[in-house]
């Protein structure tokens, strides 16, 4: 045996313990459908030795497949693939042509990987996300069902906008009468996004007193009430509240760790309502909030927001800022929704979009303006 004899009977040896080693099954077929070789993993696997068979009886047919990618190979001469059930089982199909050295070909070898697992697990995690997507879109509906609707006072106006950046969102406000002659209204941003935050907001509205006259000690309620619910360390709410009183015109209010300041804007008027104060979270046993008082005055418009707004940023890495939100208020003596339009139209600007999306966080924005 000379010496080009000897490398090519090495190298056929090594090819063919290669083959013979892999888990897939292997076989070779020629242009007429006999099986000229089969890998000695599809021979255990069907407990028979199929070399000799047409291509399609060695698989339990009684006729060539309708869709055969062998046949296709041969003809087009490129790699094709599908997938087929072999004894119950889901395979996946690889066809490649061989060719001769004149490049004519002369037979194919396919490759069938079972992928009767991966095709179960991805349709039970397909399965698990539709009721993840059901779920999420009864929390959606939640969550916004419980955002306000038709409030009415015939000494204020009310408007807002929500924009989660998600399909639920960590952001919630909400405002109503306490009785004949106190309003109580909050803003409230929950750590992180999805169905977590939406649990959250679920409970600031059923947790936050409706009773109480004294927003420091309703916050202080909602901190047990939080506490007493076990939630995880990582998880925290701030919430800004205030209760006005018609009656007298003044506002008390308190913070629990709400980081964009609501203002007060007037004709001659400006002020920005600073207080500051722990989330509603479980890091410390005492929050020691306390109540603050603001005279108000007819035309008054008390802007609360949450930082997806002022964080907004362009191509130039610019925030859209406080500043911006304080600058429309000044100016603007419309109605609630007139000024959150205006708002919106600057931040667009800012942006150099036509319509603000995909933003890292979610974005509440209310005007509340007195008559």
């Amino acid at each position: 045996m000379d010496r080009q004899i000897d490398n090519d009977y090495i190298n056929n040896k090594f090819v063919t313990s290669i083959i013979e080693g892999i888990h897939d099954w292997v076989r070779v077929i020629d242009k007429d459908n006999n099986v000229l070789y089969v890998n000695s993993s599809m021979t255990k696997e069907l407990k028979r030795d199929t070399v000799g068979e047409k291509c399609y009886q060695s698989v339990g047919r009684k006729s060539p497949c309708a869709n055969c990618i062998s046949r296709m190979a041969v003809f087009d001469g490129k790699i094709n693939q599908k997938e087929e059930v072999i004894n119950g089982r889901i395979f996946s199909v690889v066809s490649s042509p061989v060719r001769e050295d004149d490049g004519s070909i002369s037979a194919v070898v396919e490759v069938l990987r079972d992928i009767t697992e991966t095709k179960n697990l991805n349709r039970k995690i397909s399965e698990q996300n539709k009721i993840l997507m059901n779920d999420i879109a009864m929390a959606k509906k939640l969550e916004f069902s419980l955002l306000p609707k038709g409030f009415v006072h015939d000494k204020l106006k009310f408007w807002y906008k929500y924009l989660p950046s998600e399909e639920i969102g960590g952001d919630f406000l909400s405002v109503f009468n306490i009785d004949e002659s106190h309003v109580g209204i909050y803003i409230a941003d929950v750590s992180g996004h999805g169905l977590p935050a939406s649990i959250l907001t679920v409970f600031i509205n059923s947790g936050l007193s409706r009773r109480v006259l004294s927003p420091s000690l309703a916050l202080e309620e909602l901190y047990r009430r939080f506490n007493d619910a076990k939630f995880s360390s990582d998880l925290y709410i701030t919430v800004f509240y205030a209760i006005i009183d018609t009656d007298n015109y003044t506002m008390t209010y308190t913070n629990s760790g709400h980081n964009v300041s609501p203002v007060i804007a007037n004709d001659n008027r400006l002020e920005i309502l600073l207080s500051p104060g722990i989330p509603i979270c479980n890091w410390l046993n005492e929050p020691n909030y306390t109540d603050k008082t603001v005279n108000l005055l007819s035309g008054d418009r008390i802007l609360l927001c949450t930082d997806g707004l002022i964080e907004l940023k362009n191509n130039k890495n610019e925030q859209f800022g406080e500043k911006s939100l304080i600058d429309v208020l000044s100016r603007n003596n419309g109605t609630p929704e007139e000024i959150i339009e205006e708002i919106f139209i600057d931040a667009r600007k800012f942006m150099n979009v036509n319509k603000i999306k995909d933003m890292a966080d979610d974005i509440t924005l209310a005007i509340l303006k007195l008559k």
